[in-house]
């Protein structure tokens, strides 16, 4: 079990508050330029790290997939069934992003595929440096895959380039259909967006059309799927576009490799 703690910048919005107490006469001053310069010297470094494992991954033939909720949206039931329908044709394997726990990890390795977990500690994303030392643990074969369990999420994630073929963000139908609205950088990033838990549709307030139509006006080049993890409905959609993201590989790693 890979753990890690580390520095980290927040998307605006996402602050944590650090009280302290300053004694008679203290005038505090807030360096903003500062801050501006951490910030993005910390995603420059990572960057450069991602662009390591995109070529270190590309190099072997081997695609990542960066898998991305929030909490409870059904990834970890996402990815279980598809390792136990589809994990030995594809080769996969997952690295398990989590900031406390073994739990999703152990649901992983049930079904019989290799699984990394890194703990995160207080860090709300994965990095990396994360993925890279979890790809060394992991040992992935040439032309294999590697699904990335990233922490449950949907701010501090989408910053962070992890050197990934392609970035899948799941959103379950009982979190509201607001979701592309209220984390934009998230829905940019995505190379497709799966609407979970599409057996709850009859019982909760989700517009499907509505959900599409925020993540079209964010990003015109996203795919976009309606399924339910738990019955298996709409499946064979996810299992069609893991097919076609195989054959497409090189074509994705290479227009990740321009775009930074």
């Amino acid at each position: 079990m890979l753990e890690h703690e580390h520095p980290h910048v927040h998307a605006e919005g996402h602050d944590h508050p650090h009280p302290h107490g300053h004694g008679p006469g203290h005038e505090h001053t807030v360096h903003h330029p500062e801050t501006i310069t951490l910030e993005q010297n910390l995603l420059a470094k990572n960057d450069l790290l991602a662009a390591r494992n995109r070529g270190w991954l590309a190099g072997r033939g081997i695609r990542a997939l960066n898998v991305m909720s929030s909490p409870g949206a059904g990834k970890t039931t996402l990815l279980v069934r598809t390792l136990a329908e589809l994990g030995a044709r594809l080769n996969a394997g997952v690295i398990e992003g989590d900031q406390e726990t073994s739990l999703d990890a152990d649901r992983i390795r049930a079904v019989g595929r290799p699984v990394i977990q890194i703990n995160t500690g207080a860090g709300c994303h994965l990095d990396a440096d994360m993925l890279r030392r979890g790809l060394d643990a992991l040992d992935p074969q040439t032309g294999s895959t590697v699904f990335i369990e990233n922490v449950g999420n949907l701010v501090c994630p989408a910053l962070f380039d992890l050197g990934e073929t392609a970035k899948v963000v799941v959103v379950s139908v009982t979190e509201g259909d607001d979701k592309p609205q209220k984390y934009p950088h998230m829905f940019r990033a995505a190379d497709l967006v799966i609407v979970n838990k599409a057996d709850l549709l009859p019982y909760v307030e989700f517009d499907v059309d509505e959900c599409l139509r925020q993540i079209r006006q964010l990003n015109s080049h996203a795919h976009f799927l309606v399924l339910s993890a738990t019955t298996g409905e709409g499946l064979a959609g996810w299992y069609d576009w893991l097919d076609n993201a195989s054959t497409r590989s090189d074509t994705l790693t290479e227009s990740l490799t321009d775009a930074h």
